[in-house]
């Protein structure tokens, strides 16, 4: 490996942060595009908040559930700095991702989305910003357009444009794909949607782990992300978005705390924003530890997070220069964000992934919820390396030592093209 190794420093001693690193010894997880493990002081605001403040949110008249509803709140307010949003009414806390994406299609897509419109959205799409898209239009009879991507693996602001229509009403974008780790020009093709009025969401469920986001500096009508994949727990995602186009939306479930008072014939009146998008009981441990995360990256700083990404993934492309048959999917080195995909000539993914978890490294192999963009790139699937702030350059070598050694077994020999995860 030719890479410096001067921004390793981070890693060596961040390990120490994170239980599960030491309980798993000497598992190598490089996995961290599906889920990050949690750092001490995630595990301690969810026990904290357990031990010292459960009470349900906003509804109790005494001190317990105050101090509950005001922890929840301080969550939120933490959030909303740390993406850059103006107003914390526009931090909407869900389950993940997927159900942001539901909630924003299942409301404002449902008011605007009529017969013979169109949706565009882009050839690398996770499912869970394209299915419920998919499924609006053929609910609607409306028209799903798909963006090509660039041979380098993004999508091209000019072939965004030229899809751009006077029928198109929403438009769905990955920030970061979850496949190859390429960072979309997400700031331009938000500016290029707005210039057709069109609005757009935002998946950024890959960005946020790595690098600071400002959803005003963008421009975002819609930004989603997971919880779970920026260090915090599984359960909680946030649905960020403007105040006017949240406040024009239809509660997207209805319950408690989401009105002022009820009757069995007066007509309902729902209560402002947050709370009316956020019916029942939520997650409100989860918000805290959500918060507890992002003070904790704060904490280790973006820059150095960035430079250990950039690090991270240039050293995994010296390692894996020389490895025959072995090849880079996409161009990760151009704008590295904590992403690495690979390729093997003869070799079935489920075979490489299977091979390295027998000598105890733990990487995503397969589609990654995402055949769509494995068909475009002639792929049945890959080998997904992913970093967290933890990984070492140990690890690294230790990986390209057991890619050395993998050879064919079932899967390339038996069932060459079959393909389910």
């Amino acid at each position: 490996m030719t890479h410096s190794l001067e921004h390793f420093v981070l890693s060596e001693t961040v390990r120490e942060d994170f239980p599960f690193l030491r309980a798993a010894e000497p598992l190598v997880y490089l996995d961290n595009a599906a889920t990050t493990q949690k750092p001490q002081a995630v595990l301690d605001a969810l026990i904290d908040y357990y031990t010292r403040s459960n009470s349900n949110v906003g509804r109790g008249y005494y001190r317990l559930s105050m101090e509950s509803t005001e922890r929840y709140e301080h969550a939120r307010a933490v959030v909303q700095r740390a993406i850059g949003a103006r107003h914390p009414e526009e931090v909407i806390f869900t389950r993940s991702t997927t159900d942001a994406t539901n909630l924003v299609v299942d409301t404002l897509g449902r008011q605007l989305v009529r017969a013979g419109d169109e949706v565009v959205v882009t050839g690398m799409e996770h499912n869970s910003n394209l299915l419920p898209w998919r499924r609006l239009c053929e609910e609607t009879g409306a028209r799903l357009v798909v963006v090509p991507i660039s041979p380098q693996g993004r999508v091209d602001t000019a072939a965004f444009a030229a899809v751009l229509g006077p029928r198109t009403r929403l438009a769905a974008v990955a920030h970061v794909s979850n496949v190859l780790g390429t960072v979309n020009p997400v700031q331009e093709l938000i500016a290029e949607a707005h210039r057709h009025g069109v609005i757009v969401m935002v998946d950024g469920a890959q960005a946020v782990p790595h690098r600071p986001v400002n959803v005003a500096e963008l421009e975002a009508d819609f930004y989603c992300f997971s919880g779970h994949k920026v260090y915090g727990p599984m359960g909680i995602g946030v649905l960020y978005g403007r105040r006017d186009l949240l406040s024009e939306l239809p509660p997207y479930q209805v319950g408690g705390g989401t009105v002022k008072g009820v009757t069995f014939t007066e007509p309902v009146e729902y209560v402002p924003l947050p709370n009316r998008l956020e019916a029942g009981t939520p997650h409100v441990a989860g918000a805290v530890a959500l918060a507890a995360a992002f003070e904790y990256l704060e904490g280790l700083g973006w820059e150095a997070v960035r430079q250990h990404d950039d690090t991270l993934v240039r050293t995994t492309l010296d390692a894996v220069a020389d490895l025959e048959g072995v090849h880079v999917v996409g161009d990760p080195g151009s704008d590295p964000c904590g992403i690495v995909s690979l390729s093997f000539e003869g070799l079935h993914p489920y075979d490489v992934g299977g091979h390295l978890d027998r000598h105890g490294i733990a990487v995503r192999c397969g589609v990654h919820c995402a055949s769509t963009f494995l068909d475009d790139l002639g792929l049945v699937g890959t080998v997904r390396i992913s970093f967290g702030v933890y990984n070492t350059p140990a690890e690294i070598e230790r990986l390209r030592e057991v890619l050395s050694t993998v050879e064919p077994g079932f899967w390339s020999l038996e069932q060459p093209t079959t393909r389910f995860l």
